[in-house]
């Protein structure tokens, strides 16, 4: 059954929410959802990714942020609770979304991480990801 939460799992900042509007407009998705998921886990934290969806599932949990319907699986959700889901320009790696998660932190090891980071990447907008060294957020899906 679908669950549909009265509150938000996570926070998704004006700036976020602004831009996955221009980009359901921009490309004419109407009805479709932000997903926001877990794309790979291991000793340097896990990654997240995120896609516009309009295949929703009975098992996902969904919630509207500031005029948008965002979607997540369960297994995601333990991980994005109490998370921020931000869009920023930086003048290294370009426009993204950054996901900074106290969820989803690293588990140590010497696997060659750079940093006890609290968030990690997916689907870059510029193509790399930022928030080595310890940082508690990265790019996640550019808008372009």
């Amino acid at each position: 059954m679908l669950q549909e939460i009265s509150t938000n799992l996570f926070t998704l900042t004006p700036a976020a929410s602004d831009a996955v509007k221009n980009i359901l407009t921009e490309r004419k998705l109407d009805g479709y959802a932000l997903r926001v998921y877990v794309a790979s886990s291991g000793c340097c934290g896990v990654n997240f990714g995120m896609a516009l969806d309009n295949n929703i599932r009975d098992v996902d949990t969904t919630f509207e942020a500031d005029g948008v319907r965002v979607v997540v699986d369960e297994v995601s959700a333990e991980y994005l609770r109490d998370a921020t889901v931000d869009f920023v320009n930086d003048p290294t790696h370009g426009a993204g979304f950054a996901v900074n998660s106290p969820n989803a932190k690293a588990q140590g090891g010497s696997c060659g991480c750079s940093g006890g980071g609290e968030s990690s990447c997916g689907c870059g907008g510029g193509g790399s990801c930022g928030g080595g060294g310890g940082g508690e957020s990265s790019c996640a899906c550019g808008g372009h």
